[in-house]
């Protein structure tokens, strides 16, 4: 695997999310991925000061690119924006030398309680002009562009003026920010609310995205949910071929978060996804056969 060169800081072709399952596996050899990314919370207070995990991961880090993923930003919530978390967000920024740090377009609490989901926004003009002093102001603090990822959702706001693709395009425009474009959340939204994907991804301008997201999600019978707990099913490696033909060869994560896997089946992923890098992200090579190398059906 790993056909795409990397260096630390430098994240290019699939990677996998570091979960303290696999901390032993990376810190006793060199698996080959070529990146991971972190989840910011989990080593959040850590910064610098000791603490097992971050020995560990700055272990890891001496051999493989890093990116922090958070779950707590909470931007479309009414309450302030937690000054304290994002400083310390920038401190391990700095510890880790992480490439980048993304979070979700969501809120996921009020009144100071987080609820520990990530809920879906009403696409209106009122929610924009919420959320755009304060994605200034993260990135102020920050020193760098943020980078906000797609959510899954499973309902609808009858008082949305404008597709979430409109929504995500129109926030880039005004604040700079970048996108992570979860690629299973797209189909598992698609699926939920009857549209089509493909239009979500012609309707994100090109430049904007700065990684991808795969992951596995189940059927409930009546909703698509995004779980995390399966391979990749094959609608969404399909779903990420189209992507990969409009924006090239972006930095792509498999997330899996829950009935996790031995790491060799994780990296099987991974690999999966840099086979269709290689024949869809270059267009000079756009082979026709990879979705058949990759496709199946997990039991």
């Amino acid at each position: 695997m790993a056909r795409f060169a990397s260096k630390p800081g430098q994240p290019s072709g699939a990677g996998v999310g570091l979960r303290s399952k696999y901390h032993r596996d990376f810190a006793t050899g060199k698996p080959k991925v070529s990146w991971l990314e972190i989840v910011s919370e989990n080593y959040l207070g850590l910064d610098g000061r000791g603490g097992r995990a971050l020995e560990l991961l700055l272990q890891i880090r001496e051999h493989y690119p890093v990116v922090m993923h958070g779950v707590s930003l909470s931007l479309g919530s009414v309450d302030p924006l937690n000054l304290d978390y994002l400083l310390q967000l920038k401190r391990l920024k700095s510890v880790t030398s992480a490439s980048w740090y993304s979070d979700h377009l969501c809120w996921t609490g009020v009144g100071g309680e987080n609820l520990h989901d990530l809920l879906p926004l009403p696409y209106t003009m009122d929610a924009l002009q919420h959320l755009c002093p304060r994605i200034h102001k993260v990135q102020e603090v920050m020193g760098e562009r943020l980078v906000l990822e797609n959510v899954s959702s499973y309902l609808t706001f009858a008082h949305s003026e404008m597709t979430e693709w409109e929504f995500l395009s129109t926030l880039t425009r005004r604040t700079g920010c970048e996108l992570l474009l979860d690629v299973n959340n797209v189909y598992v939204s698609a699926i939920n609310h009857s549209f089509d994907p493909r239009e979500f991804l012609n309707g994100i301008p090109q430049h904007t995205v700065r990684q991808f997201h795969l992951a596995g999600y189940s059927d409930n019978g009546t909703h698509l949910v995004d779980t995390h707990d399966h391979p990749v099913w094959p609608p969404v490696w399909s779903l990420y071929r189209e992507a990969l033909l409009r924006f090239g060869p972006i930095p792509t994560l498999i997330e899996w978060d829950d009935r996790l896997p031995p790491l060799d089946g994780l990296l099987e992923e991974a690999a999966k996804a840099e086979i269709l890098m290689e024949a869809y992200g270059n267009p000079n090579a756009r082979g026709a056969s990879a979705l058949a190398e990759v496709g199946h059906h997990p039991s």
